[in-house]
């Protein structure tokens, strides 16, 4: 009897032990990305995926080529070739038994009239203008409700202000509504890279990324006679038909485009001013423009993403998790999913985003889903760059059928926000004030490459209510500032069950319109903090005297490790773009180090980059102003540490 105790004490023990090291589950452990058989020597550059009625996919390249793909999500899919010849065509849908296509200049019909499974008809719906530069990408089309299409046209850059983007011919910067029988209307401008079009519930919505006029990326809801920020596609508003009014001279009466030349005539790029103490805002150029949409979502940038692109719906009605009518954004340079939530207040939409699945081959372009309710997902990297091993690919993502335990949507309040989760939460630890922290922030609005994040301030949290099915919890917060995004960090906050931590934590929402309504009493809530608790009952620390070095000289900075660093490159977004020993949309850290600068000069690069020193590369980096300066010596010394590292020690 005594050794049974023991073993069954012993069994206790292990088991105890095993729970505890068990880890909440990962995005791989709850969405599988599985890769799709192709033939050999085809080049999977993709611009474009579609789903077909019979439950075929189809897919287009960059490369100007269009395939259909029987048994898509067997084992061994049949790629049959539809089309060829196109140019660099980068969104597909099927219509009415064609397929339809962007290329760089038109809008393109494909039909197969005999049946023998290729297209033998190619018809132009219509045809824009093009300059020839490089960066006149055309997205799209996305199908309207009344059966038109939208397309989208990318800005071009300025010959000697390569930065800049400008727009050389008509609708460069445009959406354009395209009906069937090829008649354009011009929709909204104000657009530098757009990217992403979305058709979500019969409404248009489109992705921008950063650049000029673009602090940060984000999804915006594109309204006819819109303006979005972007002031290039200006230029146009006088053509005929056009439902934007606003000129690019009146715009630039009012908001400064900083051109400025040196003492040689040569135009010089206009930097991020860190001193800059009363900067332009967005919302505030709208209050002199009312025409200015401001972004439903922002995306920050380096956290969600780099390059947005693709925004499809969860339409699958749960069979692909818990996400139900949520947007799913695709972002080529980080690789990888994010997941909007959006409501509207006031009129007017704005949301929630969050990370949903990275990890994809190569940089995520388009998404479609396919009959058996998996994601296919389209990628390509030649002359963007991004994270992945790969230039190219075709790859699905599976939910494992495993509910993820994750922050479902967030919802404006007048006094907070409103946390809704997938599963029902620890009511102990959701009651704790120590397990949210809010902050709030926003970007700058102005002519120079993107922005840092400023006037940043950490919201206080006053009191939480948990729903009585524990499924929800509300939270006041202080001090909510309209127009910016706030950011809501839930590290304390366990599953009810299995103890659980969220898989994101972090949620990203725009709060355009702060709606009306009963705040919360604080009688009525829960106001206790174990971080309160735990600094009343620690005893202050005298910090120890630091020895001064030998000869009065002032200490090296020291070197950090990788999971030392780790934190400074996630804080500042540089992992969003450079790896430590591979190439990704910027140089590895170690081609950096072999440049044999001095930690001085890698600290001035940060805050001056110099692209010229790096022509291979096609998205120049942004100046980074807002890295402390002590923080980028740490950086600066570990990247040198690199020179003679092994490649194993630094992940």
């Amino acid at each position: 009897m005594k050794h049974v105790f023991k073993t069954a004490l012993l069994s206790l023990a292990l088991a105890t032990s095993a729970y505890a090291q068990d880890s909440s589950p990962a995005e791989s452990d709850l969405y599988k990305i599985v890769k799709v058989s192709s033939p050999e020597g085809i080049i999977l550059e993709i611009g474009g995926v579609a789903s077909v009625p019979n439950g075929d996919m189809a897919v287009s390249t960059r490369r100007g080529e269009v395939w259909v793909i029987e048994n898509p999500t067997s084992p061994r899919p049949f790629f049959r070739k539809f089309a060829s010849g196109l140019h660099e065509i980068l969104g597909l849908v099927w219509k009415d038994g064609s397929f339809y296509c962007a290329q760089r200049g038109e809008l393109t019909k494909l039909t197969d009239t005999n049946g023998d499974g290729k297209a033998d008809k190619y018809e132009t719906v219509f045809a824009w203008p093009v300059s020839g530069h490089y960066h006149e990408y055309s997205f799209g089309p996305k199908i309207a409700p009344d059966g038109s299409f939208f397309v989208s046209a990318n800005v071009a850059f300025g010959d000697e202000e390569w930065w800049r983007g400008e727009s050389k011919v008509p609708y460069r910067g445009w959406v354009m509504k395209i009906s069937p029988d090829g008649k354009m209307e011009p929709w909204a401008t104000g657009m530098r890279s757009p990217c992403g079009l979305g058709m979500i519930d019969g409404e248009l919505f489109y992705t921008d990324n950063q650049g000029d006029w673009m602090g940060s990326g984000g999804v915006w809801h594109v309204k006819k006679g819109a303006f979005v920020g972007h002031p290039a596609g200006l230029r146009w508003t006088g053509l005929p038909n056009s439902p934007v009014k606003l000129t690019q001279e009146e715009f630039y009466k009012t908001f400064d485009e900083r051109r400025k030349r040196d003492a040689n005539g040569r135009a010089i790029k206009p930097e991020n001013d860190a001193t800059d103490k009363n900067p332009l805002l967005l919302f505030e150029a709208k209050k002199k423009f009312p025409e200015i949409q401001l972004p439903a979502v922002w995306l920050p940038h380096g956290v969600l993403g780099i390059s947005n692109s693709e925004i499809i719906s969860d339409d699958t009605h749960g069979a692909f998790g818990p996400f139900a009518g949520q947007m799913l954004v695709g972002d080529q340079g980080q690789s990888k999913i994010m997941r909007v939530s959006l409501e509207k207040v006031n009129g007017e939409f704005q949301g929630v985003a969050f990370d949903f699945r990275s990890g994809f081959q190569s940089g995520v372009l388009r998404m479609a889903f396919a009959k058996d309710n998996s994601l296919f997902v389209g990628e390509t990297n030649r002359g963007w760059g991004s994270a992945g091993e790969a230039n190219e690919g075709l790859q699905r993502l599976v939910w494992t059928g495993k509910t993820p335990f994750e922050m479902k949507t967030v919802r404006a309040q007048p006094d907070g926000f409103e946390i809704e989760f997938t599963q029902p939460i620890d009511r102990a630890s959701a009651e704790d004030l120590a397990s949210y922290k809010v902050k709030s922030f926003i970007y700058k609005y102005h002519s120079t490459y993107g922005s840092p994040t400023i006037n940043e301030v950490n919201n206080a949290v006053k009191g939480v209510k948990v729903s009585e099915d524990g499924l929800k919890a509300r939270i006041i917060v202080d001090g909510l500032r309209q127009y910016y995004i706030h950011q809501l960090t839930l590290d304390g906050i366990r599953e009810k069950n299995s103890k659980f931590s969220l898989v994101h934590t972090n949620a990203y929402y725009t709060l355009n319109n702060i709606p009306a309504g009963e705040k919360l009493s604080l009688s009525g809530v829960s106001t206790k903090s174990s971080a309160t608790a735990e600094a009343t009952t620690k005893k202050p620390v005298t910090p120890a005297k630091e020895a001064p070095a030998k000869g009065g000289a002032k200490a090296a900075t020291k070197v950090l490790s990788f999971e030392e660093i780790k934190p400074l490159l996630t804080k500042y977004t540089c992992l969003a773009c450079h790896n430590a020993d591979k190439r990704q949309v910027g140089p590895a850290y170690r081609d950096v180090a072999k440049r044999n600068y001095s930690n001085e000069k890698i600290v001035d690069l940060i805050y001056n980059p110099k692209p010229e020193n790096w022509p291979g590369y096609a998205t120049p980096m942004a100046p980074m102003p807002q890295v402390p300066r002590g923080d980028a010596l740490k950086i600066a010394a570990w990247i040198n540490s690199l020179k003679n590292a092994p490649a194993a020690a630094n992940p």
